[in-house]
């Protein structure tokens, strides 16, 4: 059993939590996952490691609510505890050598690329850290994030914060005013990641992006997370999740992260019903 630590509500769908795992701590990197199950019954969700403390022994993940198990989640408190949390997976991003990065974030992807923006950070390296976020009630971690960079720009589809654009506007205008970038990491949205990386294809930086498919088993077995790069299959459990962002299908991820929207769609409607007590109707 794995104690839940701390629990703060970010945004009314994006939570963060600190969990007490001390070995998963001590071995944690930027850019690695766990998989955790809340209970018995539960399912295998696969979520990024957003920040680990060697010391206090806690890891802590940052999850929005898309399904049955993040509600689940986002249900429990400090003090509660989970059955299983399995990790770190993956492999980390190599993040040595760089001396000045572009680390952009769409929406819940910030809190995956800021351990990547501050561990570059700490290394010396120059950072512009770049998050995008429909509209300024979504806006997470800011101040984690400018104390993890050189300079943070945060933008939002409808200028609600005062900046109103994409992160690829942003990128494109700094790229345009001369900053000479050794690496790009995209984290995000899959059609943000396709857009940023077609982008520094037109000016030959190198793109690092995080793909996230759904994931069971984590160790390359189920061959759900699977994602063509390059023209071969990869599996972003044990290949990944950091691809070269020139050489991801991008529209065939898009394709298969559709599979189970509805899926996991009637299974949220399920949980909420058992909530409220209504009665389900599955038919």
């Amino acid at each position: 059993m794995y104690k839940i630590v701390k629990k703060i509500d970010l945004n009314p769908s994006v939570s963060l939590m600190e969990i007490h795992a001390p070995e998963i701590a001590r071995k944690a990197k930027p850019g690695q996952f766990i998989i955790l199950r809340v209970d018995d019954d539960g399912e295998r969700v696969p979520l990024t490691i957003a920040s680990y403390d060697e010391q206090e022994g806690t890891v802590t993940i940052v999850f929005q609510i898309v399904g049955k198990t993040t509600r689940q989640l986002s249900e429990m408190k400090s003090g509660d505890y989970l059955l299983d949390f399995v990790g770190p997976l993956g492999k980390a991003t190599e993040l040595d050598g760089y001396k000045k990065v572009a680390v952009i974030g769409g929406g819940l992807g910030s809190a995956i690329a800021w351990p990547q923006a501050r561990q570059l950070h700490r290394d010396g390296a120059e950072v512009d850290m770049i998050c995008g976020f429909r509209n300024k009630d979504l806006i997470i971690l800011e101040q984690e994030m400018k104390a993890s960079c050189t300079r943070l720009f945060v933008t939002t589809d409808d200028g609600s914060n005062g900046n109103q654009g994409f992160v690829t506007d942003v990128l494109k205008k700094l790229i345009e005013d001369g900053n000479k970038y050794d690496l790009v990491i995209a984290i995000g949205p899959l059609i943000m990641m396709k857009f940023v990386s077609k982008l520094t294809l037109e000016y030959g930086i190198k793109t690092i992006v995080s793909m996230n498919p759904v994931m069971v088993d984590g160790t390359g077995m189920c061959g759900g997370c699977r994602v063509t790069v390059g023209g071969e299959t990869k599996f972003a459990c044990v290949d990944g999740p950091d691809f070269d962002g020139h050489q991801v299908d991008f529209d065939e991820a898009m394709r298969r992260q559709q599979f189970y929207k509805e899926d996991e769609k009637k299974s949220l409607e399920r949980h909420v019903c058992r909530l409220t007590g209504e009665v389900e109707n599955d038919g």
